[in-house]
């Protein structure tokens, strides 16, 4: 198990370089090419098009090429992808190439996802939150090399990095492939736990997946909306240079990370639904009080808190549902996540419109606006996942850690 974490982990970082490199570089590369930024988001949303693709058919890949194929074969893909942008070819070439390494991206998200949620049973929490805390390193660092070698004038750099790291978890996937993958008995202990209560019923285990695609749309739209529109409300609001107030992600994305470190511990602790519900209503506070405290350092130190209280929301509510909705392990982490990509593409056309319209006052409204409804679609699931025999809100999950 240790090694299939281990091997989790550096999946995600890839997957956390893969992720952002080409928004890191936007800058350069769009003057490079001579294009518009609308043609840098057509290339961006290539990508996540791609990706959207293998997530969905991540489960119906496996099937047919087995676990050690499809890793294998989508790392490779991700690697020659990252490297065919490094050589910087024709403008329409790198389009065409864009929803491929998306494609790669979020194939072994969702499957690694998917494998170590099954494969640690009552772990799942801590296991999937060690997990996550590759993916924001990735997301962390991969800005500050990218500045680094926009600086240098070695853009292009960035793409190599992420090809090298793809390939390295290529190999090191290869030679140390967790052998509990290519046992059945391996989710032995998940069917335990399935066993020892009933089987829920098809139409209440259908609600509970609806209602969490909802919640992690909105979570991922969220956070991609905050992410991405936090340093044009600092500039707008408080009149700081774009390079201070894109500080305010670094923090995030630091808070974030040190948050993961601890979020697996919490939700064994308190019980994971527990931990949703406190994590989502102290979140829905924190835009709340950044409507009405927009000075500069309390919309750091409010966004220092929101990466902290976000931190584990995405893993823990993973795990839930998985937990919810026994024995479709694959197909319930792949609807997911691609719920969340979902999320991730229309919040953000919507937060723009809303800082066109309303300006950065407005923006901060809807951000709480968000966060509420998060903590509504959040009762709402557990509510639905609730045993009719039982009147006790917390979900047994939280007691197998």
């Amino acid at each position: 198990m240790a090694r299939l974490v281990f091997l989790g982990c550096i999946v995600y970082l890839v997957t956390g370089f893969g992720q952002v490199v080409l928004g890191t570089v936007m800058e350069p590369m769009v003057h490079a090419y001579g294009v518009q930024y609308g043609d840098g988001g057509q290339l961006v949303m290539n990508q996540f098009l791609g990706g959207m693709v293998g997530i969905m058919c991540a489960p119906w890949l496996m099937a047919r090429i087995g676990k050690k194929g499809i890793i294998l074969s989508m790392l490779a893909l991700i690697a020659v992808c990252e490297a065919v942008y490094l050589l910087q070819p024709p403008w329409l070439t790198m389009l065409l190439v864009s929803p491929l390494a998306g494609l790669g991206l979020g194939t072994v998200e969702a499957l690694v996802g998917s494998f170590v949620i099954a494969a640690a049973a009552g772990n799942a929490n801590k296991a999937m939150s060690r997990v996550e805390i590759f993916f924001g390193l990735g997301a962390l660092l991969m800005p500050f090399v990218g500045s680094l070698l926009i600086s240098l004038g070695i853009w292009k750099i960035s793409f190599a990095l992420v090809s090298i790291l793809a390939a390295a978890a290529w190999l090191l996937w290869l030679l140390f492939w967790p052998s509990l993958l290519d046992n059945p008995v391996a989710h032995g202990e998940e069917e335990r736990h399935e066993a020892a209560s009933p089987m829920p019923k098809a139409a209440r285990s259908r609600l509970v997946l609806s209602v969490c695609m909802l919640f992690f749309l909105v979570y991922v739209g969220l956070e991609m909306s905050f992410i991405h529109y936090l340093p044009s409300l600092m500039v707008q609001n408080n009149h700081l240079a774009e390079s201070t107030a894109s500080l305010s992600i670094s923090l995030f994305w630091a808070t974030m990370t040190i948050g993961r470190m601890a979020a697996g511990h919490a939700a064994d602790r308190w019980g994971g639904a527990a931990y949703l519900v406190a994590m989502c209503s102290a979140n829905a506070v924190l835009f709340a009080l950044m409507v009405g405290l927009d000075g500069t350092t309390a919309t750091f130190l409010l966004a220092a808190g929101s990466g902290l209280v976000m931190s584990g929301m995405f893993a823990i509510a993973l795990v839930f549902a998985n937990r919810t909705v026994t024995g479709l392990t694959e197909r319930t982490t792949s609807l997911l996540i691609a719920s969340g990509g979902v999320g991730g593409a229309l919040f953000p056309k919507l937060t723009g419109w809303c800082l066109d319209q309303f300006g950065a006052y407005g923006t901060r409204w809807l951000f709480a606006i968000l966060a509420v409804v998060l903590l509504s679609v959040l009762v709402w699931a557990l509510l639905a996942a609730k045993p009719r025999r039982s009147p006790v809100l917390l979900v047994t999950e939280g007691t197998h850690g």
